[in-house]
This record gives C-alpha cells, sequence and structure tokens, in this order.
C-alpha cells in the first residue's frame, strides 16, 4: 500500500477510539474491582457512589470491557498471530531492555512483544469473563456450587491482578518507545520511526521503499 503523506498512517481512527474506550473502560474495571481487593484501596469506592455502587457497577463496565475489548480483538487478531520472526525476536529482549536494537529481526505492524501483550491479555479477559459470570451474584452465583464460586472469586482476583499488571507495563512501554502514544493520538508516525521499529510494515507500506 502506497502512502504519498509524509507521515505512514499507524492507527485509523476506528482503532484509536475503540483502544481508548477500552483504556477508560479498563481504568474504570480496575478502580472498582481495587474497592473489594484489599482493604487499602476501599476509599476508592468514592469514586462511583460508595461501595454499594463500586459493587454494582464493577460487572457492569466488565460487560462494556467485553463489546469493547472484543471489537480490539476482531480488529487485530490477524495482526497479533506470531511468526517465527516474533519468537525470535523476543530471544532479544535483553538486548532491547539495553536498548541494543541491531541483531532484531525485521518486526511486522506489532513486534513480538505487542503480540505476546495481546494475547496475554485475551487470556485474561477469557478468564474474568468467566470467572466474573460465576461470581456475579445478582444473576449467575447460585447457579454454581458455593466452591466453585470461591475458585472463580480467587481466579478473578489473579486474572485482574495480572491484567493490571500488563497494562501499566503496555503503558511504561509506550512513554518508553516515542512516538508510540502519538500513534494511537494522531494516528501517524515517521517514516524514520517505521524503518527503525517496524521495518517490515515500513516496507509494505511505502511499496517496498528503503
Amino acid at each position: 500500500m502506497k502512502n504519498d503523506s509524509g507521515k505512514l498512517l499507524r492507527f485509523t481512527v476506528p482503532e484509536r477510539v475503540n483502544h481508548w474506550l477500552v483504556a477508560l473502560t479498563f481504568f474504570l474495571m480496575a478502580l472498582s474491582g481495587l474497592v473489594f481487593f484489599q482493604p487499602l484501596y476501599y476509599p476508592l469506592n468514592q469514586l462511583f457512589g460508595g461501595g454499594t455502587w463500586a459493587r454494582i457497577l464493577h460487572p457492569f463496565f466488565g460487560v462494556a470491557m467485553i463489546f469493547l475489548f472484543g471489537g480490539m480483538f476482531f480488529r487485530f487478531w490477524k495482526v497479533s498471530l506470531m511468526t517465527a520472526a516474533d519468537k525470535e525476536w523476543l530471544r532479544h529482549l535483553r538486548e532491547i531492555a539495553n536498548g541494543d536494537e541491531r541483531n532484531l529481526p525485521e518486526a511486522g505492524k506489532l513486534n513480538g512483544g505487542q503480540k505476546l501483550m495481546f494475547w496475554s491479555l485475551v487470556t485474561c479477559m477469557a478468564l474474568l469473563i468467566l470467572s466474573g459470570i460465576v461470581i456475579w451474584r445478582a444473576y449467575f452465583s447460585f447457579l454454581f456450587p458455593a466452591v466453585v464460586v470461591r475458585f472463580a472469586a480467587v481466579l478473578h482476583a489473579a486474572a485482574g491482578v495480572v491484567m493490571i499488571a500488563l497494562i501499566m507495563g503496555h503503558i511504561y512501554i509506550a512513554i518508553w518507545t516515542r512516538e508510540s502514544i502519538g500513534a494511537m493520538l494522531y494516528g501517524r508516525v515517521r517514516r524514520a520511526w517505521a524503518k527503525q521499529h517496524h521495518p517490515a510494515w515500513y516496507r509494505e507500506m511505502t511499496g517496498g521503499d528503503k
């Protein structure tokens, strides 16, 4: 695909809107969930009008997240499929952390780390959905034995903690990699940035320009 503008289109408007709505919903879901995770976080209930409302709203934030994250899944699952080059890219994580990208295999639109993040988040979402249904007292909990509800509560908390950690890592890396946040805000990146970080995608977008 040839792009004649000075910059390359990395994310379309629908992709960016979808991403930021997921981000907003994630924070609502995480903050309302933390209220019941540890007493230290209980004061967060004031953001939602008190503990009762936090408990009522949390699962509905989750429902909104299912639809919004589902939208992201169907937009990005094909481009997130792991290739041999992505697995090789992941073997160079220590070099990447040290700022050495000389021996990296060429990345496409998403690199191996971004794809691993995507599938890790998908796994967490699947666990949160399944366990969340089981522990949703207003509608479903009475359908399951108590031992299943208790196990689901532990699984739900564990998946939530992992997902929060992954998102914090995602935010840190986005700040660390210049232009990443700009790409998700404005959609476009400089050609030099694309050529450095995603050379295979750069060639695809420029029709093979070096």
